[in-house]
Parts: structure tokens; sequence; C-alpha cells
């Protein structure tokens, strides 16, 4: 890396660290949530956050949409949901005498889908074309989603009258899954104490530009990767393939969001190559959910969790990488 380049990163690693700080005054206290959902973001993927209710998913989302200063919409999922009050669709205007199409809550930036497994499977669906591909078809017409795009879906793990758990082929969109937790007694002390008297987001700034935002992706791609990570990653996917009690292990897709969120976790970190130890950060939230685990290995207790921890244990961590 020549000298412009160092100063280009160190830039960039000013950037994050402001960027980090202003999503931290309102989001307190949870770190590795933030970076988690930093990278997410900076990776061109989708998060699912997976909690109980009243412990800031909403609040993270808003923070994100308000620190890049993008456009943020939310849909609250529920059962009477349909797919057009989630893409759109075309209305007939009398006075002009044809359909007008009217874009739904899917055209935003960030998009918040409340509570997502409360939502039909076809309401669900329609969520997997915009995930995939940054688009949505309306009566044979397609539109093309504003960049940059983000799904930040909700759901209750505690709850399960009256929802639909999605299926396999729609989690694998999902880049990370995370969950956010309680707060310690400090942090639950500072947050009432700065929603006495305000709601502290309202007082939240934009700080980066849709142009710096663009430069963050681009930053995340020129962040070296040794071919021994490389093939650490690829070693714990396969891993996760050949595990009793997995039906199903994660995919190559599984292997590349792995690699992407290793490289964002240097960049967030002020690092400018990936180390086996950010890929071991990285691999629950990016592989647990892809995983389908054999009816008697849920019935033991198994969790996607403990298998990618297992799974860490078992393959040999790589030596020697700079």
């Amino acid at each position: 890396m020549d000298q412009e380049q160092r100063e280009n990163m160190s830039d960039l690693s000013a950037l994050v660290a402001v960027i980090h700080r202003n999503i931290n005054s309102v989001v307190l206290g949870k770190n590795d949530s933030i970076i988690l959902a930093l990278a997410t973001f900076l990776c061109g993927g989708h998060l699912l956050i997976e909690d109980a209710p009243g412990l800031g998913k909403t609040l993270l989302a808003k923070a994100f949409s308000r620190t890049f200063d993008l456009n943020y919409k939310r849909a609250q999922c529920t059962p009477d949901l349909l797919p057009a009050d989630i893409t759109g669709a075309s209305i007939y205007n009398p006075k002009e005498g044809e359909f007008r199409f009217v874009p739904g809550p899917v055209f935003a930036n960030i998009l918040l889908a409340d509570e997502i497994n409360r939502a039909t499977p076809r309401a669900q669906s329609a969520l997997l074309e915009c995930m995939a591909e940054a688009q949505v078809t309306v009566d044979g017409i397609t539109h093309t989603l504003e960049q940059p795009f983000m799904v930040i879906a909700t759901q209750n793990p505690v709850e399960f009258t009256g929802t639909h758990p999605l299926p396999e082929a729609q989690l694998d969109r999902f880049f990370m899954r995370i969950s956010m937790g309680y707060p310690d007694e400090a942090c639950e002390l500072e947050m009432m104490r700065s929603h006495q008297f305000s709601e502290p987001i309202h007082q939240l700034r934009s700080i980066a530009s849709r142009e710096q935002i663009m430069q963050l992706k681009s930053a995340v791609q020129q962040v070296a990767i040794d071919d021994k990570v490389m093939r650490y990653i690829a070693s714990i996917v396969r891993a996760t393939r050949e595990f009793d009690g997995v039906d199903l292990g994660a995919s190559p897709r599984g292997s590349m969001s792995l690699m992407k969120a290793s490289q964002a976790t240097a960049l967030l970190t002020g690092q400018d190559f990936v180390t086996p130890q950010m890929v071991k950060r990285m691999a629950t939230p990016v592989l647990a959910h892809r995983l389908v685990l054999a009816h008697r290995s849920r019935l033991g207790g198994s969790s996607g969790e403990s298998v990618i921890q297992s799974v860490l244990s078992q393959v040999e961590t790589p030596v020697g990488v700079t």
C-alpha cells in the first residue's frame, strides 16, 4: 500500500469512527451490534435482528438513516399485509384514464420490516426480489430501487402464535442475523436520563454523504485478504456441510458473505488486512442462520450458533497471516 492509499485509509478510518460515535450516542451500550450492522450496510447486505420488544431494534434503523442522511420507511408486518402494501401497486386514475404506479415503502434506502414473521409467506415473498436484485416488478414493469438499499427486518423469538417462520431461502438472503440483548445497569440508567426531557434520535445529525458511503463501500472491497484466510473461510463453511446433526450447511453465498464481512470488520477497526480473528468474530452472525439442523439436533438443544462455535474449535486456525 503506497502513501496515498494509506492516507486515504486513514481518512476513511476517521470517518468510520465519527459514524460509530454518532450512532452510539443514541443506541447506547451496543458497540458489537453497531459494528455488525455497519458491516452489513457497507457490504450491501440485509440485516435480521431477532430479539425481544423494546431493545432498540427500530432505534438502530432510524439512527442509521439519520447518520447517513438516507430515506427511511417502515412496514409493520401483520397477517393481513399484502405484497402490494410493500412493493406498491398500479392505481387507476380516472382523470387521466390510465393506471399510475404508486410506490410502496420498499422504495427507500433503509426499509424496516418490523416483526417480519407476522406477515404471511405471500407477503414475505414480496421482499425476495428487492433483497436479491434491488428491484421490484409490478404488472410486468421492473422498477429499480435507489442505492444504497438495505432491509432491516425484526422478529420476536419468544412469541409463536400467529407467526410464520421465515423459509430457509429467505433466511439465506439476510447477510447477518444478530441479537441486541438487554443493556447493563449503567447503560440503562444512561438511557433513562437521556430520554427524560427529549428523544435523542431527534437531535442526531447527518455525518456521511452518499459519496462518502460509496467510498466506504469501495474501501471494503480493497481490504487485503491473504489466501490462507480465504482457505480458512472455505474450510469453516465446508465443515458446516459435513457436521453431524446438520441437514443443510452454509452455501457458497455464506462463504462470500463471511469474506466480505471480515473485510468490513477490518475497515471498521482501522486495519488494512483481514485476520483469522476477524473471521471468527463474523462467523456466527453470518453463518448460523443459514444452517438447517436435523430434527434430533434441535430436540437435543443444538442451535446454529452452537454448531458454528463447534466448527470454529475444530477447524485449524492459520498462522503467520500478515
